[in-house]
Order: C-alpha cells, then structure tokens, then sequence
C-alpha cells in the first residue's frame, strides 16, 4: 500500500517541479512512511512522486517511481498484485529474465513490456491504482482496479492536469481550484458520501472503478476528458457474462464452490513479509474471513474489533465469542465519548471531502489499534453487495408491494401538489399550533410529498437510502441532482433485488464502505485487504441464483451456511450492528456544544450554502428528541466540520 501524486503541464508552468512534487508527496506520507521517489521527465511536463509503505519486497528493489527494463516505461503503483509470482512465471516461459527483486511493481512493468498495459491489468489480480507515464509516446495513463479498493482522483486546473492517491495531494499543487460543486455536496447530503466520477470539487474527479484514463499534453486543451476514459472491466458487463453460465448445481455444490474460491482469495491475501491480521465485527462477513484465514495458519492469527459503553451499539462480546472459538490471538478496544471527541477533528483531513458514514469513528480507532500489532489487515466488506445482505432490501421489497396497489394517477397528483408540501406554511402553522419542536404538520406533508418519488421502484430504493430525502429544501441554489436512474423494466422481485444489488455495488460500496477502510487504514499506515473482492470471487457470486444469496427474509444465506462450518450458528444468529456509532445520543450529550458551534445560524448565512431556517429545524426537533434526525444532522456537520478545514 503506497501513496502516489503527479502533474502533466506545460514546462513553463513547472516551476519548481521537484519541490512541488515533494510538498504533493508530503502531504500523503502516512500512506508511505517508509520510502519516497520523484521522477521528471526529460521536457519537465511531467513529474511524479510516489510514498511507499513496504509490505512485499521491504528492499531498495522495490522503490518508486520503476523504471521498466528497457527504461520505456516509469510507472507508481498503489495496491497489491496477489497473483505476480504466477505472472512472473508465465512472463520467464515466454523470456528467461533477471529480476532485481521480488516486487508485484517489477512484475507489472515486466508485464506492460510484455503483453501491453489493458492485457497486463486483465491477467492481474488484486487492488491497484497505478500511474504509468511512456517515455517514447509521451503518454499518461491512471488505472484503478476493478471494484474500487484503491482510489485516484484527477482534475485539470490552471493550465495543469493533477492527480493522486488523496485529494490532499491535489490541494498542495498551487495550481488546485478549491470551488466546491454544490451539486455534489447535495448527494453527499443525501447519501453520507460524493459519489464517482464527482468530488466536492468542481473541477476533479474520481477515476471509476475498473477505468482508465490516457492522456497526453495536446489532450488538456480538448475541454473534457470523459472521451478519453476507457472501462476495461465493469459489474454490468461480469453480470451479463456470469448469468449466461448461471450455476446450475445444488445448494451443496454452491457452498462447495464458493468456499473454495473464497478460502484461495484468503490465503493469496495473507502473503506478505510483515505481519498480517484481521478486522472481527462479529457478524457473519468478518467471521468469515477470519474463520478462512486461521483454518489457513499454524497459529492464532492477530483479530481486532471495538466495542462501546452504550446497550444496542456493542458487538465487542460478540466478536470475543468468535475469537475464542476460532482461538485467535484477539484484541478488543472500548470507545468512549472522550475517543469520539478526539477523533472527529481529524476527520476532515483524513476523509479530504466531507464523509458522513459516523462509522468512520470505531474504523479509525480500530485500524489505529491494529496498527499496534500489525500491517496489513483483512475485512469482509463486499459481502452484503454480493449476497443481498443488507435488511434494506427486504424493506424496499415489502414497500414496493404495498405501493403497488397505489393508482398511478395518484402520484402523478402528488407530483404536481409537491411545492404545495414543500411550502413554509406548514413550519409557521407547527409554531402556531405548539409543534415547533415536533415538526408535526411540516414533516407529515414532507412525508407525503416523498410518496410522489415512489412511483417507480429506482425512485422509492433513493428515497430508502437517503438521509436527507430532498436536499434542495436545505440548500441554496442547489441544482436536481440523482445517483440512481430511473428505471421502469423491473417486472419483479428478483428483477428488483439485483437491480439493488448491482446499484450499491457500483455506488455504495466503492464510494462509502471503501473510502472509509482505505482513509481509515491508511491514515495509520494499515494496508486494508477485502478478499470478498477479488474479481473471480465477484464473478462467482454473480455466477449463482438469487435463491444461493437471499432464502426468504434471510440475505447472506450461502455465506451463513459457510461460515456454520466452522462457527456453531449459536454464536452467530442475532441481529446485524457492525461497527454503529450512537450518534444520536452524542448530538444531545458530549457533542452538543460542537455541533452547535458549526450550525450556528448567523454563521450558515454568512457561509450561503444552507437554508439555516430550516437546518436550525431540524436540530430543535433533535434536541427536543421527538425526532431522531442524528443521520441528517451528522452530513451537515461534516461538511460544516471539512469546511472550517479548508479556511
């Protein structure tokens, strides 16, 4: 796991390259404590720096920026490349070569020389997000893996074309353009997140998932680079392919053939020369892997989880259950409110955009705990996605089937009334009648006007997954702005399940869960490993009928009759928490004072940016607790908290 950051501009505007590159370079050293690189080119348009943190190849053969053998190629690499000594093998039958080292970065490079960079990235397995500059066609090209894992953001400002592992990385070029798209934060409102290709950035972008971008020099004066972006792996596409050859065997078979895919994903991921651990919620994910990585090891490996002092956020006992089962070497640490408090004013420099999933709190703390004892750590993220874990589903299911029995001429009305329950008429008559702290009769008409988005199923799934149902009520001159296309070709359950599926697959997971375990670990300098991930794992899952995934009510289903293989399912049947922060009680307690300070109205309107009327609503009713808006509330704080950041 390393860090990288770069810049394609004219000469003339490179003043200083190797300084600029360093202070890039600096400002992500926590992803690469242990070694640092620079490269500019001949002309001086280009520069790279890279920070390394060692985990295969803890030699000088493994520094960065690498040259190729033929010194064609300078190439900064970001990931693990899980399957290269077999690539190695396959490159010394096609040439006997002398390697400098054993690094996956040697092997990669050797690879582009061989096949070409697309087939190299196609043969390989892992989590990457690498930047290869070619010397003879003075070409760049950024490449991220296929489900994520690894981020890179890009953006053209100034005359310059910047890129890196971390936004902060951008924002140390004096180049960088700070303006914030207002469209982005209405989605992070909405979704605890800035989902891809968007940053809060107007002018930068988040590479996608299983893309890559080539570009050169006459290419930053064509306007938009989106042209120049081409998807070499999507979910879609594996989708289609995988269900063409739908598993067709028993439940047995499934089981069979999933584990064994799985437990070889593991073991591949538990290669390293440092030491290596694993997160334990608890829950059926995390016990997997860990249950999968010590039936693979001849001694107890190092688990990690936390655990808090509050009845129905705590699966700290849970986990330990686990553990001691799996007789791993177990550490559990307990957050307090003193921990959260100390935590949350570095979030804005950890996340660099504002970031409202409040599980990044407990993910921090335990990848800094984990970082006490080891290097690298494995997780179960993935498998909600890929298994219909996510209760949700079943939710948004049961609430399509009542809808349905709705006329369609009744959210066409509902459409057109919308203004008319959005009005502020509702919130004068609340203070009129004695329901200024309940909201009673403004949140009722908010609740019936979302009804009118719930005429299709992609329209009720969006209202199920936001925490601010319109976000244009609290923002000024905020622009529409939808994750989820509509879709009307959804003619059941099934139909509508992997549409649910496939959509957090493609938003959720890489823009929440993943960005959250990579600044999380990363801050700390962990590399966070998710075997759930692999892509041939990926494409077995889709590979299988729903009936393998959800049986019933029950998500997760073939994974749960995995993981009784090796935990008794006594330990395991309970309610689903993770790592849940109880921030509704923090908002009224140790974190009132805070909260208070960045919702202050006098300084929301001199920001411009929210309605401060109607956020100061919101938080009335919360501290009055006759509503519970902690999660509304805690995406407004952490913008307000990254915008004090920025200065």
């Amino acid at each position: 796991m390393c860090g990288l950051a770069g810049v394609l501009a004219p000469a003339e505007l490179l003043v200083s390259h190797s300084a600029l590159l360093r202070m890039m370079g600096q400002s992500i050293s926590h992803r690469g404590p242990d070694d640092e690189g620079i490269y500019t080119s001949d002309c001086g348009e280009f520069g790279l720096v890279h920070r390394r943190l060692a985990i295969v190849d803890l030699s000088d053969a493994g520094h960065q920026p690498m040259f190729s053998a033929d010194k064609r190629f300078v190439l900064a690499f970001n990931g693990e490349i899980y399957n290269h000594r077999e690539l190695r093998r396959e490159l010394n039958e096609i040439v006997p070569r002398v390697w400098r080292g054993h690094s996956d970065t040697e092997t990669l490079l050797a690879g582009i020389c061989q096949w070409g960079l697309e087939e190299t990235i196609t043969r390989a397995v892992g989590m990457f997000a690498i930047a290869l500059w070619d010397t003879q066609n003075k070409t760049l090209t950024l490449v991220r893996d296929r489900a994520g894992e690894k981020p890179i953001y890009y953006g053209y400002s100034g005359g310059a074309f910047l890129f890196g592992s971390e936004l902060k990385a951008l924002k140390a070029h004096p180049l960088f353009n700070n303006e914030i798209d207002i469209a982005a934060l209405s989605l992070m409102l909405r979704h605890k997140y800035v989902p891809a290709p968007r940053t809060i950035y107007r002018r930068f972008s988040k590479l996608e998932p299983g893309c890559m971008l080539t570009l050169t020099l006459d290419d930053l004066t064509s306007g938009s680079l989106c042209h120049l972006i081409k998807r070499y792996w999507s979910f879609n596409e594996a989708l289609e392919r995988m269900s063409k050859t739908s598993f067709a065997g028993s439940d047995e078979e499934a089981l069979t053939l999933l584990e064994t895919q799985l437990s070889q994903t593991v073991g591949e991921q538990m290669l390293a020369d440092v030491q290596v651990g694993a997160f334990l919620s608890g829950g059926t994910d995390s016990s997997l892997i860990a249950a999968l990585m010590q039936a693979q090891s001849s001694k107890p490996i190092r688990t990690f989880t936390v655990g808090f002092h509050v009845p129905g956020y705590n699966e700290a006992e849970h986990a330990k259950s686990v553990a001691e089962h799996l007789h791993t070497d177990h550490t559990e640490i307990y957050v307090t409110e003193r921990d959260a408090l100390n935590v949350i004013p570095k979030l804005p420099q950890i996340y660099d955009e504002p970031f409202g999933d409040s599980s990044q709190i407990p993910t921090f703390l335990i990848a800094k705990e984990a970082r006490r004892h080891v290097t690298v750590a494995l997780s179960g993220d993935g498998g909600d996605e890929l298994f219909a874990g996510y209760t949700r589903y079943e939710h948004s299911l049961k609430l399509q089937r009542k809808l349905s029995a709705v006329p369609a001429s009744v959210f066409k009305a509902l459409s057109c009334c919308r203004s008319i329950f959005h009005s502020d008429i509702w919130r004068r008559l609340d203070i009129l009648f004695g329901h200024a702290n309940t909201g009673l009769l403004s949140n009722g008409m908010s609740r019936i006007a979302e009804l009118a988005e719930c005429d299709r199923f992609s329209g009720l799934y969006t209202q199920v997954v936001s925490d601010v149902k319109d976000p244009q009520r609290l923002l000024h001159n905020c622009p529409p702005s939808k994750l989820f296309s509509e879709h009307d070709l959804l003619p059941d359950d099934q139909a509508r399940l992997m549409w649910m599926m496939t959509c957090d697959s493609k938003t959720y997971l890489p823009d929440d869960v993943l960005v959250k375990v990579d600044r999380a670990s990363m801050a700390v300098s962990l590399e966070g490993r998710v075997p759930m991930l692999d892509h041939r794992f990926i494409e077995a899952a889709l590979a299988m009928p729903l009936t393998v995934k959800k049986r019933g009510p029950i998500g997760k289903w073939v994974l749960k009759q995995m993981l009784y293989r090796h935990v008794p399912q006594s330990l395991l049947d309970r309610p689903k928490t993770g790592f849940a922060v109880p921030i509704d009680h923090w908002l009224r307690g140790p974190l009132k004072d805070w909260a208070e300070a960045l919702l202050d109205p006098s300084k929301l309107d001199q920001q411009g940016i929210f309605n401060s009327r109607m956020v100061r609503k919101y938080w009335s009713e919360h501290q009055s607790e006759h509503r519970d808006w902690q999660y509304m509330l805690w995406n407004i704080l952490m913008f307000q908290s990254w915008l004090e950041e920025q200065g």
